[in-house]
């Protein structure tokens, strides 16, 4: 890749994250609600710092997820952003490695399914430096140790519990498939990217439970959010002005906040999404 390219990736990435702040994210970290011990301005340091490591052309896709994580936890002291990452290293490899005539989808096949047992062990030394919420250890293939299976494989043990593992095995089938073109439908009726990000978070809400709240509460508010999301939703589909939707907007981000919710795997995937349309409108 010529420096450019390299300084375009960045820039792209770094907007994305940007979205993911400026939208309003119930029971999320936003512009209209911070919350969860965490800052914007955590946020947005999180996307500058980390921005050059993951679009580092000499890093593997391990040591580009590695490397950003690092640089997040040196800046901010806190895990922003580990899921921002693990989802955007391999759009970004996808990006960057993509051959005429291929879309940013099969490149990124292409990318997940030559990942190495390299690749397993520096993901799971950014994952034991991010701390997750909620991590606990597992018999197979814990992140504590060394990996003995491929980034992809260790992705499929971990799928069953976890949304961002989910999107490894299905070449990011909730992005691609579901999330990307309520984006871009959203995106052109509010003519606004923001509140586009803002319809495509209710949407996956009422349709895929959360992993990260699952991971903290088990399923016991998984129909309430489903529920709460669905109605919201239903809002975002019938008006051209979400503006007028704040009301109901900050509501549910009080009640979502006081009850501990955090949507943060859901939130995650809205920077994938938004980083797939930009790379896609790229090629």
């Amino acid at each position: 890749m010529m420096a450019m390219d390299v300084m375009q990736l960045q820039d792209l990435y770094i907007q994305a994250c940007e979205v993911d702040v400026m939208a309003f994210k119930p029971g999320n970290v936003s512009v209209y609600a911070e919350g969860h011990d965490m800052s914007v301005a955590d946020f947005i340091l999180s996307a500058k710092v980390s921005a050059e490591p993951i679009c580092n052309p000499a890093y593997r896709l391990g040591e580009k997820i590695y490397y950003a994580v690092k640089a997040t936890r040196e800046a901010v002291g806190c895990n922003t952003n580990l899921g921002i990452i693990l989802l955007c290293a391999p759009l970004i490899q996808a990006s960057s490695q993509k051959l005429p005539g291929f879309t940013l989808r099969q490149a990124l096949g292409w990318v997940l399914e030559n990942t190495t047992i390299e690749d397993a062990d520096w993901v799971f030394k950014a994952i034991t430096l991010a701390s997750p919420g909620g991590l606990g250890s597992s018999d197979l293939q814990d992140v504590h140790s060394s990996a003995s299976v491929t980034l992809l494989e260790a992705m499929e043990i971990a799928s069953d519990k976890d949304r961002i593992a989910l999107q490894y095995l299905t070449e990011y089938e909730d992005v691609f498939n579901f999330s990307v073109m309520r984006y871009n439908a959203a995106s052109n009726r509010f003519c606004d990217r923001n509140w586009a990000a803002t319809s495509v978070y209710a949407d996956l809400l009422s349709q895929f439970s959360d992993s990260h709240i699952e991971r903290k509460y088990g399923n016991q508010y998984t129909e309430f959010v489903a529920a709460k999301m669905a109605l919201l939703s239903e809002e975002l589909s019938k008006t051209d002005n979400p503006e007028q939707l704040k009301p109901m907007l900050y509501c549910l981000d009080q009640e979502f906040k006081f009850c501990g919710i955090n949507p943060g795997t859901t939130a995650d995937m809205i920077v994938a999404t938004v980083l797939a349309t930009f790379l896609e409108d790229l090629n």
